[in-house]
């Protein structure tokens, strides 16, 4: 079963990474997110991740009473942005949520797994 990883950062520290240069204690975990990733690639349960722009950059398109309308940046003021996704396919939810144990212990961002609607959803 497919499962969409949602990486949450700190809007602060989302603009603190951007502006600067990343600090050792944050390169030395995207170097362990990047070794747990290989192991998930050669076990075939890696599909894609990729980070996201930053919402200041975004378009959120939503329904009004006089029609759809896109505005800039996020629908709402967020403490907590979306900074990347990934998708895995496992064999059960139980090891999805092992996967993202070891994602959050290294990067320590919370991880939000939501089940990818296909032909063998709530099997």
């Amino acid at each position: 079963m497919k499962y969409l990883l949602l990486s949450y950062t700190p809007a602060a520290a989302w603009d603190a990474a951007t502006a600067d240069v990343p600090s050792e204690e944050a390169l030395a975990a995207f170097a362990v997110y990047q070794e747990f990733e290989r192991e998930l690639v050669a076990s075939g349960e890696f599909v894609t991740s990729e980070g996201l722009g930053h919402p200041a950059v975004s378009t959120t398109v939503r329904r009004t009473a006089g029609g759809v309308v896109a505005t800039d940046g996020p629908f709402a003021e967020l403490k907590e942005v979306l900074a990347s996704f990934a998708v895995i396919d496992v064999a059960s939810h139980e090891r999805a949520v092992e996967i993202v144990a070891r994602i959050v212990a290294a990067l320590g961002e919370p991880i939000e797994i939501r089940p990818i609607m296909g032909e063998d959803f709530g099997a």
